[in-house]
């Protein structure tokens, strides 16, 4: 990704009550398919603070989106997205629990531990890939489907500078205006300039001719924070690929330095830093769908 804010876990664009900041608009499903295959999504991420002090940035990225149980015979199609070293490498060790077992059997887990039924459907990964052997997503998200195509869940997985990992596990209930709108308790260390004792708000217009994923971090009803990641889909191809590497050059590298140099930025506005604190007991929260008419009642609680 172009290159995250030390502000919040990456990856998204707007919050549910702000425009789009990027500008895609187009969520439908490809034409002729009932839910979109593996592709890749081409675009920029914002991150636009409003408490404590202002700050805004706004970097060109691309992610993949790959469906889990395709990934090893598209690994072996594409000659660009490979399993271990190369330009381009996409390893499902990087994700889950780093342990390596199967990202499907860890991800059905969790949705059974959390109570959601997917019914053994499809569960596809938004991400960044490792170029040139370097990798970091402060933020990737599990699409978990029903076998009819339907979504029943979401997974957010947060990783912050010190290689720390927290998930956050959603339901979706009915989408409103084509997005889902979820919240959860904020329960992990991510930025050093935002408290912990926080709430996210997500806003996800699920993968279709376009994708985005939003975050807002509020404190009560005081918004603090809206970070998002938008793009345009791409057919998922070795000519797309090298097309994304040339046109954004060492991609989680400026990644990486980015979140540091927008740190330095903040320190020189005021901000200020906050303790780090233990890390979340379980590896996982449960978050809770936003309804129509507003957010659910229930807390969030980990699982």
């Amino acid at each position: 990704m172009g290159a995250p804010a030390a502000s919040t876990p990456l990856a998204t664009t707007e919050a549910s009550t702000s425009p789009h900041p990027t500008g895609f608009a187009s969520h439908r499903p490809p034409r002729g398919r009932k839910e979109p295959e593996s592709a890749l999504y081409v675009g920029e991420v914002v991150h636009q603070r409003s408490r404590d002090f202002a700050h805004r940035l706004r970097y060109r990225l691309w992610m993949v989106l790959v469906d889990l149980d395709e990934l090893p015979s598209m690994q072996d199609r594409l000659r660009l997205l490979r399993r271990r070293f190369g330009p381009i490498t996409l390893r499902t060790s990087d994700h889950g629990d780093r342990s390596g077992r199967p990202l499907r059997v860890q991800m059905e887990e969790h949705l059974a531990a959390a109570g959601i039924d997917t019914g053994g459907g499809a569960i596809r990964l938004l991400t960044m890939p490792r170029i040139l052997g370097y990798g970091f997503n402060p933020i990737s998200v599990f699409f978990c489907h029903r076998p009819d195509g339907t979504l029943a869940a979401l997974l957010y997985e947060v990783t912050n500078t010190f290689r720390e990992r927290h998930s956050y596990l959603v339901a979706t209930a009915d989408a409103e205006n084509g997005a889902v709108r979820q919240t959860a308790e904020k329960r992990f260390f991510v930025s050093p300039f935002m408290d912990r004792d926080l709430t996210y708000d997500f806003t996800v217009r699920p993968p279709g001719d376009a994708v985005s994923v939003v975050v807002g971090v509020r404190r009560g009803e005081t918004p603090i924070l809206t970070a998002g990641f938008s793009g345009a889909r791409r057919p998922l191809t070795d000519a797309q690929l090298l097309r994304a590497f040339v046109t954004h050059p060492l991609l989680t590298w400026k990644v990486t330095a980015g979140i540091h140099w927008e740190a330095l930025k903040m320190m020189l506005k005021g901000a200020r830093y906050r303790r780090r604190g233990p890390k979340p007991v379980r590896p996982v929260t449960a978050g809770h769908p936003v309804e129509p008419a507003g957010l659910a009642a229930t807390a969030a609680a980990p699982y």
